[in-house]
């Protein structure tokens, strides 16, 4: 079987889910790890060399979706506190820091000790979660 159809064929495998089948799923899993939970709701494919990849940035990409928070053209519709439209602009503040607020973590369902490894790019910033691959995001 050829690498093409390999990758075709694990697509149909797992069905990627999306809307209420999703938060159902992550409901229904529950305490899991992000690695299980990402490949639990099908966000999964094959690599050349047949190795399993998970598509975090996929599944986090549905999730905020399936909340209500649109990514494509409509970027800005998620709400924060009292209602407010989240900017999806972060300032650098006085003291260097760069903050990330509630409203941001909640919609992606990140928990108190959630740990990302800091990736520097030419000026950007990127959080993989640990133990994740860049290709896994």
């Amino acid at each position: 079987m050829s690498d093409g159809s390999l990758h075709l064929r694990q697509s149909f495998l797992f069905s990627m889910l999306t809307g209420s089948e999703l938060l159902s799923k992550v409901k229904e899993l529950g305490d899991v790890s992000k690695s299980d939970l990402v490949r639990s709701c099908g966000y999964v494919s094959t690599k050349k060399d047949g190795s399993e990849r998970l598509n975090f940035t996929a599944f986090y990409e549905a999730l905020l979706e399936a909340k209500g928070v649109s990514l494509g053209d409509g970027v800005g519709k998620g709400k924060g506190k009292g209602g407010r439209t989240l900017s999806y602009v972060a300032t650098v503040q006085g003291n260097g820091n760069l903050l990330v607020g509630k409203a941001y973590t909640a919609l992606l369902g990140l928990e108190p000790g959630d740990e990302f490894e800091i990736k520097l790019g030419r000026k950007q910033i990127r959080l993989i979660p640990a133990g994740a691959t860049d290709e896994d995001e």
